[in-house]
């Protein structure tokens, strides 16, 4: 698998969502809102909370983007999707985490910047996977995966993962 394959399906899929559409959300609104307008010594736990959370979301998704790599053989993008279905690691506990990953980084950036716009783009990131998924992405893994598939959605949840796999 190259590196460039995986290098620019991020940059067009993750990239955009938590780079591009933010970055033009911010400058657009005026820019950031460091602290949210707080004083004192609680002015660093949105900065805090919102580190945290980029990082917990963007380590999900190099999970997700390795296992997709090397137990997949594929990338993220639906253009170079995965040879095989991939249901090990974090797959074993939930089905979307790479949308978990990059939607936990991206409140994050809405944390750390105090921005409406970055929370709203949070919302409608959301709300459009919440509807792809089922109506056209799931499908498609039932036609290219079969019985494979649809008994790996009978048994690991789409949205709050199990504790065990």
């Amino acid at each position: 698998m190259s590196f460039w394959r995986h290098t620019r399906s991020i940059a067009l899929l993750p990239g955009v969502v938590l780079g591009i559409v933010p970055g033009a959300l911010l400058l657009l609104s005026g820019g950031a809102n460091v602290g949210w307008g707080l004083s004192g010594p609680i002015r660093v736990l949105p900065p805090l909370l919102g580190g945290g959370l980029i990082i917990a979301g963007l380590g999900l998704l190099g999970w997700t983007v390795a296992l997709f790599a090397s137990a997949g053989r594929g990338t993220l993008a639906p253009w170079d999707p995965t040879r095989q279905l991939v249901v090990r690691g974090v797959y074993r506990h939930v089905r979307n985490p790479m949308i978990s990953g990059v939607a936990t980084a991206l409140l994050g950036e809405a944390a750390l910047t105090g921005s409406l716009p970055v929370l709203a783009w949070f919302f409608v990131f959301l709300l459009a996977n919440v509807l792809y998924i089922p109506l056209v992405e799931e499908r498609g893994l039932e036609r290219r995966f079969g019985e494979e598939y649809v008994r790996y959605k009978r048994n690991v949840p789409r949205w709050l993962p199990r504790v065990r796999p």
